[in-house]
């Protein structure tokens, strides 16, 4: 690793000071450098920092007594900020941090700040509560403490060095995955793993690296901040199914508002299929049916069942797709597959209903920018011709878009 590069240990220094002293010393054990950051709120540190950012609020403060939260809030801001700063000038290889509820809220929220590929290792006393909001879309490691950090003794000194262990072997990481090849991200959920199976074999075939991301929500988001950093020469959303979860408070719910939407500054081909928008998926069982969709069509799945959206909620999506896309009609494509959208909407399926499908179609070309090409194929979502068709249109989005960047390069 370049000496110049360091793995930073972050922590409340004045509660957790033992902690992330031996998190350093082992750390340094293993011949790599460190840089240490108090963000502690309640008292001097319990040894000399790097940088102490409880001195600084202290200074910022001049003796006032600050509130609890907003001492919390002030030094996390404080520490985005140097963090930030760090790794723009190029001297963070890796950070880890240990707490309990407090401290892994201020340690992830300051590890989120660095982008993918960082190691990024918290070790938490409540890592096995749900960590949706802690981690998010990041690469951050969570470590169950097991016990309560209360000091080092012979169980917490083994999880902490395997810790310190875990975020060396990172930093260390040697792994070339070799020539780089064009991206794309493909977004994908259950109901057509199949057909998104043909799809990343189409592309390979033609060359390029397929990342795959599941719309659940956090896999969507992730996709368009990755993609917002220029990780992608083209998107291909074959699962938008994220939107219906949104709109009826569904399992792959949690969306932000620039799910599919353009990103300033960076142009990428986007080909969008309605995959999974004839569904919301719920949590429910066949003795479980809430009573408000009894009378739906339902594709009863495992401890989830998804339901067949209705008339007034798929007039709603089509609208509120046209609206996102229509913010880059230069770079977007749609391509619907007219025999069904996921394997429950198929002439076999539960929730077949092409009514429903001419309906959402209809409404989409009403609304959609004229400039945005709406392609209609006589097939499944799942079935190889799809696959085919799908592949065709975004290798033909992307040399395109590629063609267009020459020529305006040559004529500046």
């Amino acid at each position: 690793m370049n000496q110049e590069k360091y793995v930073v240990i972050l922590g409340t220094f004045d509660s957790k000071g033992e902690e992330h002293l031996f998190l350093r010393d082992r750390i340094r054990a293993r011949g790599l450098g460190t840089l240490t950051i108090n963000i502690g709120t309640k008292a001097q540190p319990s040894f000399s920092p790097d940088f102490d950012l409880f001195a600084k609020m202290q200074e910022a403060g001049r003796g006032r007594t600050v509130p609890r939260d907003e001492a919390i809030k002030g030094v996390v801001a404080h520490a985005i900020s140097l963090v930030h700063k760090l790794h723009l000038k190029g001297k963070i290889a890796g950070i880890v941090s240990a707490g309990g509820g407090t401290g892994t809220h201020m340690g992830t929220s300051v590890m989120r700040v660095l982008p993918m590929g960082i190691p990024k290792v918290m070790v938490s006393t409540v890592a096995a509560k749900n960590m949706k909001e802690i981690v998010g879309t990041k690469d951050i490691t969570m470590m169950h403490s097991v016990i309560d950090l209360l000091g080092v003794n012979s169980i917490s000194g083994m999880v902490l060095d395997r810790a310190a262990g875990a975020v060396s072997g990172m930093v260390r990481d040697q792994w070339n995955p070799g020539d780089r090849k064009k991206r794309i991200a493909l977004t994908f959920f259950g109901f057509i793993t199949r057909g998104a199976e043909l799809v990343k074999q189409a592309l390979n075939d033609m060359g390029y690296e397929v990342v795959a991301f599941h719309a659940n929500g956090t896999g969507g988001m992730a996709m368009e901040e990755l993609a917002a950093e220029g990780y992608f020469d083209g998107i291909l959303d074959l699962a938008t199914h994220e939107l219906a979860d949104e709109l009826k408070g569904g399992y792959c719910s949690g969306i932000g508002p620039s799910r599919l939407m353009p990103h300033p500054g960076v142009r990428i081909p986007r080909l969008v299929v309605p995959g999974g928008l004839d569904c919301a998926v719920l949590e429910f069982t066949r003795e479980t049916i809430p009573p408000e969709y009894r009378d739906r069509k339902i594709f009863f799945y495992d401890f989830r069942s998804a339901i067949r959206l209705d008339e007034i909620e798929t007039v709603f999506l089509a609208n509120q797709l046209a609206q996102k896309l229509n913010g880059s009609p230069s770079t977007s494509r749609v391509i619907i597959p007219l025999l069904g959208w996921s394997e429950a909407d198929s002439k076999e399926g539960p929730l077949f209903d092409p009514a429903l499908t001419r309906t959402f179609i209809q409404t989409l070309k009403q609304k959609l920018n004229p400039g945005i090409q709406i392609i209609e194929e006589n097939c499944h979502i799942n079935d190889p011709s799809f696959a085919e068709s799908v592949a065709r249109t975004m290798d033909e989005m992307i040399s395109k878009l590629k063609a267009e960047s020459r020529k305006l390069k040559a004529e500046s």
